[in-house]
């Protein structure tokens, strides 16, 4: 499966971080544009010049990490493509350039079932998508989530609850499934 991941799900740390991991185990094929890694790295502004330059370094990461995870729209489809709002037509014009089979993001007002499936592509809320990877291979799921709750417990130097930190995630589901 290929999936596009959405700028609002890749920028929360926690969610990047168990949604990679599982494209890092082959679970999927991740898929972004350089604009939706560019709309990451200035949201964590508001955190702070310092969260801005970690962030960047991480998009470099990830890009060093998966090479071909990152498309370009292409012109046609961008002209040619309507969505509530203007500003989320290049997500779907990339999803349609790397032939993704979905569209990850928590934006459901703005990608239309409808208008996604004119195109032969869907959209899954991040709980969905990983609900979906979990049915199809727990063991590899868990040790994703467990390896991201061991890092969030280290990196805070607290005991963090597995199913309070999948829900701040937006991942309550998949918190409950593996609680």
């Amino acid at each position: 499966m290929r999936a596009l991941l959405d700028a609002c799900v890749i920028y929360p740390t926690v969610l990047r971080e168990v949604l990679v991991g599982c494209a890092g185990l082959g679970l999927y094929e991740a898929l972004w544009s350089e604009r939706i890694l560019e709309e990451w790295a200035r949201a964590t502004v508001k955190l702070g010049p310092e969260a801005e330059v970690q962030a960047r370094g991480e998009v470099a990461v990830l890009k060093a990490q998966f090479p071909n995870a990152c498309v370009r729209p292409r012109d046609g489809d961008m002209a040619r493509l309507h969505l509530p709002d203007e500003n989320d037509i290049h997500v779907l014009a990339a999803a349609i350039a790397g032939s993704a089979d979905v569209i990850v993001t928590m934006n459901a007002k703005d990608f239309p079932r409808q208008a996604l499936a004119f195109e032969g592509l869907k959209r899954l809320s991040p709980d969905e998508f990983m609900m979906e990877l979990w049915f199809e291979t727990p063991e590899a799921v868990e040790q994703v989530v467990r390896g991201v709750h061991k890092v969030a417990c280290d990196m805070s130097g607290e005991a963090l609850e597995l199913r309070a930190l999948m829900k701040r995630a937006r991942l309550p589901r998949l918190g409950k499934a593996i609680g």
